[in-house]
């Protein structure tokens, strides 16, 4: 990846200094100044040696008179797969639990209370192939496989919620399988999962081969350190899938992601939508997404005309955060693995909604019965044509 663009940051940095990079930052992020949190030499030295990017930004809110502030720790973990895509499924595995456990230990000595991972974290993403095999082998039990005890143990110790993105066995229903975001306590009990709402069926992104749209709505997870919900990567494209998950009270939510950089991708929009969100929602948004080539055994078409091929193009990383008022903070590396930490007072969420009224304004009477007459088999749309009496 030594020709790829490193990021975004990087290019302003590179070129900007002074009032200009000043007047960026205000403009683009939102603030001047980015809040930068001082991490700890061991954690700086960690990182160096695990080879992967770590970096901390807080999000601050207003003294309030009558409530304490609500400080929490909040970190994404975007990387790349540990091994070839042509090796045994637990080899595979096993490499991606090991590289990913010395992220999770730094983010444990910097006091992280959850950890978001990005879609399917613990395997490659091979939906692209339509291969049944051995791709199907990757899937577990939400509630007891091997990713959940591994990320259960690791919550018990450092009392750290997980929100893990798995690709699910439901064998309690023949053996279908669900793209599930697991909610792990920081006890190291399960809360609740997930299952992905939006299945996209566009170029490569077949994911419909696999499993269906969801079917558990848009729960909220009552957290030690906060309500938290997930958004689940093509999700991020349906604005009423976002605007749900804030009217069940989600203070924070998270949106685990696989998205690419190639023609087809949708890196331009990247920047946008979890931003959009955490503007028109009144609450944190957090982007993740996975890094890096991954190449598989036999080639597959993307239905386009053009030349078979064995991956799907550059997983371009930048993951970020944004708070409720819109202000969001520098992004990973495109190509890089990473560890993002974010230092947010949730009180910043009710402080928006006082200040801007979205909730107060936003008419859902209104919007619930245009919708209730789109659905109708003789539905016409609301048109005015000139000279229309």
């Amino acid at each position: 990846m030594e020709n790829e663009t490193v990021s975004l940051e990087a290019i302003v940095n590179n070129n900007l200094n002074g009032r200009d990079l000043e007047e960026f930052n205000r403009i683009y992020y939102g603030r001047t100044d980015n809040h930068e949190v001082k991490l700890k030499e061991s954690s700086i030295a960690a990182a160096k040696e695990a080879d992967f990017e770590l970096a901390a930004y807080a999000f601050p809110a207003k003294k309030e008179q009558t409530r304490p502030p609500r400080i929490v720790k909040v970190g994404v973990i975007q990387h790349s797969i540990a091994a070839p895509t042509d090796r045994p499924v637990n080899e595979q595995k096993k490499a991606i639990f090991e590289k990913v456990k010395k992220i999770i230990d730094v983010a444990g000595q910097e006091g992280v209370n959850i950890i978001c991972f990005q879609e399917l974290w613990n395997m490659p993403f091979a939906f692209c192939t339509r291969e049944k095999q051995p791709w199907c082998e990757f899937a577990e039990s939400a509630e007891d496989g091997p990713t959940t005890r591994f990320l259960s143990e690791l919550a018990a110790k450092y009392a750290m919620v997980f929100v893990s993105s798995i690709l699910e066995r439901d064998e309690n229903h023949s053996d279908i399988l669900w793209n599930t975001a697991v909610i792990i306590s920081d006890t190291g009990s399960v809360i609740g999962k997930h299952r992905k709402n939006h299945i996209p069926r566009v170029g490569d992104f077949n994911e419909s081969n696999y499993y269906m749209e969801g079917n558990t709505g848009h729960p909220v997870f009552a957290t030690r350190y906060g309500k938290i919900a997930v958004n689940i990567c093509f999700g991020r494209h349906h604005v009423l899938n976002w605007m749900m998950f804030g009217q069940n009270g989600a203070e924070i939510v998270f949106n685990p992601s696989a998205t690419i950089a190639a023609e087809a991708g949708s890196e331009y929009m990247w920047n946008i939508e979890a931003r959009n969100a955490a503007i028109t929602n009144c609450y944190y948004t957090a982007a993740i997404n996975r890094v890096g080539y991954e190449e598989f055994p036999n080639e597959f078409t993307s239905a386009d005309g053009k030349p078979a091929h064995k991956d799907l193009g550059l997983f371009y990383g930048s993951s970020y955060f944004t708070g409720p008022d819109g202000v969001r903070c520098p992004g990973l590396s495109r190509t890089r693995d990473g560890l993002l930490i974010a230092v947010m007072d949730l009180n910043k969420n009710r402080q928006i909604k006082d200040r801007r009224c979205y909730y107060m304004t936003q008419r859902l009477d209104m919007y619930v019965h245009s919708l209730s007459k789109v659905l109708e088999l003789d539905y016409k749309p609301q048109v005015v044509h000139e000279n229309e009496k």
